[in-house]
């Protein structure tokens, strides 16, 4: 390689991650939540090493990579739920506005209030009532009013579109509904206590076409009032609800981004590798 095509590839490479800088910079300004150096893993064993991410508000990103990449220990950090896990061990600052909720004084309970869970498996309290399942995080915050309890209830299940299919059934068990429904009631749950952030662990990847199909409507509209971060082994998923998605690979972070931008145009060779079928 001559002196000049040296000095070419080099100037390309500066300029490409100026690009990219200018692009976080400019998503940093609306950002929800920013992770810097994030660690994580059990015991010995090193998950997640050394992630840097800005989480724009109100929008839907996407958390994709192969199975083992580190994407649900990366979300289960965002909320203090990893740390529930005998063994786990996380390292770094995770952001939410201008507050480390790993910080010495911040109460784990009061942060999972603000970043709310849906699982992978649907898991509505298998006693309760579907109106229940969602009156629950509010009755155990001391709210008796019925009236308002009443109004997040109703509010709560339109917002997960499940409101038309249960209004006649809000006595019924809440596990007696369908996979779906049961998402979309653990969705309503979830938003009920009005946090900021809502995490959602592959919550479709157990669902038939129809019902995720409504999963993924409610997040377009949830995203208006919330700030979204889906894990998700479906690309196509991802192409379909992101604003932006992130790629990880082997516990790093490999490219962040537009969705359309990132799946159209990726800047890494090992991220177009995994979107065109070459592994994963």
């Amino acid at each position: 390689m001559t002196i000049e095509m040296q000095k070419e590839r080099e100037n390309e490479a500066t300029t490409e991650g100026l690009a990219m800088s200018t692009s976080l910079s400019s998503i940093a300004l609306s950002s929800k939540m920013k992770t810097r150096g994030l660690k994580a893993g059990f015991g010995k064993t090193e998950v997640l090493k050394g992630i840097d991410l800005d989480i724009p508000e109100k929008c839907v990103t996407a958390i994709m990579g192969p199975s083992g990449c580190g994407k649900t220990t990366f979300i289960r950090c965002l909320n203090r739920i990893h740390e529930l896990t005998a063994g786990a061990k996380v390292q770094g600052e995770v952001m939410l506005d201008d507050e480390d909720i790993y910080g010495p004084n911040v109460d784990a309970v009061a942060v999972r209030r603000k970043i709310g869970m849906v699982f992978q498996k649907p898991n509505p309290f298998p006693t309760m009532s579907v109106y229940d399942n969602v009156a629950a995080g509010l009755k155990l915050n001391g709210v008796r009013d019925r009236k308002l309890l009443d109004q997040v209830v109703e509010r709560s299940l339109k917002m997960g579109f499940l409101w038309e299919e249960v209004k006649d059934e809000l006595h019924k068990s809440g596990a007696a509904l369908s996979g779906g429904q049961q998402q979309r009631l653990c969705i309503a749950r979830a938003i009920a206590v009005q946090p900021e952030v809502l995490l959602m662990d592959e919550p479709a990847s157990a669902l038939d076409p129809t019902a995720t199909a409504k999963i993924e409507e409610a997040m377009m509209e949830l995203k208006k009032q919330y700030t979204i971060v889906i894990v998700t082994h479906n690309m196509q998923q991802a192409a379909r609800v992101a604003d932006y998605t992130a790629f990880f690979y082997l516990g790093e972070l490999v490219e962040f981004g537009e969705t359309a931008q990132l799946f159209e145009k990726p800047k890494k060779e090992l991220t177009e590798r995994y979107i065109t079928g070459k592994f994963g």
